[in-house]
């Protein structure tokens, strides 16, 4: 499943020719005010397979490894669109918010859930992690 996708004032654009490595629902306190929403779908792929036009400014956070995140986002419209973390190296983790058509995602997890907001519906039987996996 190859994508594309980018910013909402159209600055910044990315491809991705490469299948999700794994696909989430993260609802850890950075994602979600990151976003300003409940949690943050990410989808994980191979940093040599996305392709970026446009710059993009980023905002280092500490993630639970102790490693940073970088979240990168448009600077004209403020629009967030993918992170690099020190403890996925090799990886970029887009928003799916970002992506031109995310029907096709089909997330495997909900992880961070200690954080997830009382009123979020995480269906039942779906794979939770109460942290990041190890």
């Amino acid at each position: 499943m190859a994508f594309s996708g980018g910013c909402l004032c159209g600055g910044v654009r990315y491809e991705v020719s490469a299948e999700p490595a794994m696909v989430v629902h993260c609802h850890c306190k950075d994602c979600q005010k990151a976003t300003g929403s409940m949690m943050e779908t990410a989808v994980v792929v191979p940093k040599d397979a996305f392709k970026q036009t446009g710059d993009t400014k980023d905002y280092p956070t500490t993630g639970q490894s102790g490693g940073k995140v970088h979240r990168h986002f448009c600077p004209t419209c403020g629009s967030r669109l993918f992170a690099e973390a020190d403890a996925m190296a090799g990886m970029w983790i887009v928003l799916a918010g970002s992506m031109d058509d995310a029907s096709g995602l089909k997330p495997s997890a909900h992880i961070f859930t200690c954080h997830a907001q009382p009123w979020a519906n995480i269906p039942a039987g779906a794979v939770t992690f109460d942290k990041m996996p190890g």
